[in-house]
């Protein structure tokens, strides 16, 4: 019997996905406890993206399983996503809806009543600055609107797990401040993140844990303390994936 990580909001087993002649990710295990801020690293390429579309039911691994708070996403999907909340860069949104009504749809997905739907999304809404965008429909957001309604629609109907694909990428610093106050939030309340990112501060300050992922196979994990060894999270992610730093030899004409 497959283990399934009892105590674990999202565990990660042997999953494999491979493009034509490329791996893409390799066998990837993984447990985030229950009630933690876990940040997912790696360079261009590495599989996050498609580790965390496996994870949450919108690509078919090759091999391997993924839980949600003990539910296969394959063999049980809606138990496993009426516990899950997501955002990827993989799955498309619907957006020639206003704000509005994408969450009005979303919640209509998600068998939510309307006046739960209606008072959820006006808060959710307000809270994250795009109650003013009114009849603007989603296709004309900024970027960094674009993460926030995909964030909203996440959250609107209470997961007990977020998976967040860059949920910082192209957002300004106000909107990042307020994003990370969200999730911070939701954390204490007994929710549990993994995100993924580029942005070393981000992750060292937010996560409770990290792995790094690079050739699609997690390569280090642990506690944040336990990742960095004392030593600058930077310099540990280089170490691991095989960076480097360019020398006073080289590029000597710039």
């Amino acid at each position: 019997m497959t283990d399934s990580g009892t105590g674990s909001a999202l565990v990660l087993r042997g999953l494999t996905k491979r493009f034509d002649s490329k791996v893409a990710v390799a066998g990837v295990d993984l447990d985030v406890p229950t009630g933690s801020f876990f940040g997912l690293l790696g360079p261009n390429g590495a599989g996050k993206t498609t580790s965390l579309s496996m994870a949450v039911g919108l690509l078919r691994p090759d091999a391997g399983h993924a839980y949600v708070l003990g539910h296969d996403v394959w063999s049980d999907p809606v138990e496993a996503k009426r516990r899950l909340g997501a955002l990827t860069d993989s799955a498309r949104m619907f957006d020639r809806l206003t704000g509005g009504e994408l969450l009005a749809y979303t919640g209509l997905l998600r068998g939510l009543p309307q006046d739960v739907i209606d008072a959820r999304a006006a808060e959710l809404l307000d809270v994250l600055g795009l109650a003013d965008a009114g009849r603007t429909l989603v296709v004309d957001y900024s970027a960094g609107m674009k993460k926030k309604i995909g964030l909203a629609c996440a959250l609107l109907h209470a997961p007990r797990l977020l998976v967040l694909d860059e949920p910082f990428e192209a957002v300004d610093p106000v909107s990042g401040a307020l994003i990370r106050d969200i999730l911070v939030r939701y954390v204490r309340n007994g929710g549990t993140v993994i995100f993924s990112s580029h942005v070393m501060e981000v992750v060292e300050r937010l996560c409770t844990h990290i792995a790094i992922l690079a050739d699609g196979q997690i390569k280090v994990v642990g506690t944040t303390d336990e990742v960095k060894g004392g030593r600058e999270l930077e310099d540990v992610f280089v170490d691991v994936v095989g960076g480097r730093v360019a020398t006073g030899a080289e590029l000597s004409w710039l």
